[in-house]
């Protein structure tokens, strides 16, 4: 990795522009061809510089406004038949499991749901917790959108997994 890579990932951190050819404008900025800009990003990602290269999108952006973290308490026996069952439905864009604190917080499985209305999200959650007969969650709206930036290692190195 030399100086052109670092200054292609800080400039792809920055976000990328919504156009035909996005890497145009880096390739400006750093002096040289867009066709190179691709060809390095290719090179980092194979060698594992890069993890992941991907979009990251602001749901409100988009008009969605009724953002919930749906957290569900599923027996232990059941948290794959039913995350994979959430998971297909697609206003739930994330589904993941995490470990339950006896008597704290008893939560194992959690969806990520947008919706252009609470109502929308409401209406679903209930008809999914019908559905999969899992009646104990909670639904955690947003109240702000956070932004997101790179994530530094104690290295020092980049990670394009992002913050969230």
């Amino acid at each position: 990795m030399d100086e052109i890579d670092c200054k292609i990932l800080l400039e792809t951190n920055k976000g990328l522009l919504l156009t035909p050819e996005p890497f145009t404008e880096i390739a400006a900025q750093i002096g040289i061809t867009p066709r190179e800009v691709i060809a390095r990003i290719v090179k980092l990602r194979e060698s594992g510089i890069i993890r992941r290269f991907g979009a990251s999108i602001k749901p409100n952006d988009l008009g969605f406004s009724a953002n919930a973290l749906v957290a569900w308490k599923v027996p232990e026996n059941r948290v794959q038949e039913v995350g994979i069952f959430l998971s297909k439905f697609s206003e739930v864009t994330h589904c993941y499991e995490r470990h339950a604190v006896a008597g704290k917080w008893e939560y194992n499985l959690y969806t990520v749901m947008h919706a252009k209305e609470r109502e929308s999200v409401e209406q679903l959650v209930k008809n999914l917790s019908e559905v999969t007969a899992v009646q104990d969650f909670q639904i955690l709206y947003s109240t702000r959108d956070l932004k997101r930036t790179c994530v530094r290692s104690t290295s020092g190195a980049l990670s394009t997994e992002g913050g969230k």
